[in-house]
Formats: C-alpha cells, sequence, structure tokens
C-alpha cells in the first residue's frame, strides 16, 4: 500500500512538473498590432506602441522613423516574413517582473499581403506553463534570423546583444485564464514595437573624446 501511495505521488508530482499550458500565439485576427524593421536612417532606435493604422489605434509613428512592417515587399529582403522569427517569453502569475521572464514554446513567423507585419498564428504549448492557470505573464520578441543560425531566442539573444543582429521586444502583458484540459488557450494581445540593433552607431561623445585625446597628444609633442 505504501509503494502505491508513494507511486502516485511521484505520478503527480511529474505531471505538475510537465504541466504544458497553452496560449494562442497571433496578433492576427485579434486586432492589428504590427512588428516593424529597424529604421533606416536610425537603426539603433527602438520604439513601442501601437501605430495610427493599427487597431486599436496608437501614436508611434513608426513609419514617419523610415520603418516597415516585418515581410514588407521589396523593402528589405533581410526582414521577410519567413525570415524574421517570433517567439514568446513567460512567467506563471500575472505582472511577473520582466528579468523572471524565460524563453519558451515554439517559434513561428510573420504574415504577408494585407496582414503584413502579424505573426503567424499558432497554438503555443509551453512546458512549465501551468495548466488552466489564473494568470501568466508574457512578452513577445522577434528577431532576424535570415542567416538561419538564430532558430531559437536563446540562440539569438546572444547575437543581439554583441550588435550582430536586430531584434526588438514587446512590453510585458498578462494573460488570464491559461488553456489546458478546461480552458480554451487565450489569444495574445500585446502592443507593437520594431527591430533595432544594439551598438550600431557610435555615440559622438567617443569621437569628441578621440578629438580631445588627439590635441592633447598634439600640444604636449609641441611643447616637449
Amino acid at each position: 500500500m505504501k509503494k502505491l501511495i508513494l507511486a502516485a505521488f511521484v505520478l503527480t508530482t511529474a505531471v505538475g512538473v510537465f504541466a504544458q499550458g497553452t496560449v494562442t500565439f497571433q496578433s492576427y485576427p485579434i486586432g492589428t498590432v504590427r512588428v516593424w524593421g529597424p529604421s533606416t536612417t536610425d537603426p539603433g532606435l527602438s520604439l513601442t506602441g501601437n501605430s495610427p493604422t493599427d487597431n486599436p489605434a496608437g501614436t508611434t509613428d513608426y513609419a514617419a522613423r523610415s520603418m516597415s512592417p516585418i515581410g514588407t515587399s521589396g523593402v528589405n529582403t533581410r526582414y521577410g516574413s519567413a525570415t524574421t522569427f517570433a517567439q514568446l517569453l513567460w512567467a506563471n502569475g500575472a505582472g511577473a517582473a520582466e528579468s523572471s521572464l524565460t524563453v519558451g514554446g515554439q517559434t513561428t513567423t510573420f504574415r504577408t499581403g494585407t496582414t503584413v507585419g502579424r505573426i503567424t498564428q499558432i497554438t503555443d504549448t509551453i512546458t512549465g506553463l501551468t495548466k488552466d492557470g489564473a494568470a501568466a505573464t508574457f512578452q513577445v520578441v522577434a528577431w532576424d534570423n535570415f542567416s538561419g543560425q538564430y532558430p531559437t531566442w536563446s540562440q539569438a539573444s546572444g547575437a543581439w546583444l554583441e550588435g550582430v543582429i536586430a531584434a526588438g521586444k514587446s512590453t510585458p502583458f498578462t494573460l488570464l485564464a491559461i488553456g489546458g484540459d478546461v480552458n480554451t488557450p487565450p489569444n495574445t494581445v500585446f502592443t507593437g514595437f520594431n527591430l533595432y540593433t544594439l551598438g550600431t552607431i557610435p555615440e559622438p561623445s567617443t569621437f569628441a573624446l578621440a578629438g580631445l585625446g588627439a590635441a592633447a597628444l598634439l600640444i604636449f609633442r609641441r611643447r616637449k
């Protein structure tokens, strides 16, 4: 009897550890939120928020800053719909700190045509996300995988931090009634954002310091 009880306890614990909650990862047809490519004039610029042409409409004018939705035909093939990836970061519970979010679930790509810039819908199954949980916190990340070397955010995030590729993040958001055995997977609802490259443009202070150093060296040589 004791062995049976122990076995049941171990089985229950294992089910809890490997719980897989689900969400519907998309930005269409619920709203018309887009993800945008980098600015062609300022590739280090990061913006968040819905654009005036999104639904619901916002005030962040990406187009005015020389940005185009991911997958826009004939604009920049590097940020194509099939070569730009998106994934979710997550944590159980509402309002979790951004620093506590971890990568999970599957990757997806982007749509074209009249729905350009919007995420291709998938039912995202995330190991560790509590089935039928009351709430969980999420964040959308997207990145350039034109080279094919960064199939997941775990691999892409390091390249982004080193300035090798462009990427971006939404603001964190909370979803209620996580999918599982009872609940239908909720739709992801997030604000728009753009991809950008870290450390691509030297700060003016760098040039200023270099100029001061050269001037100081020249003065020192003349005095000597």
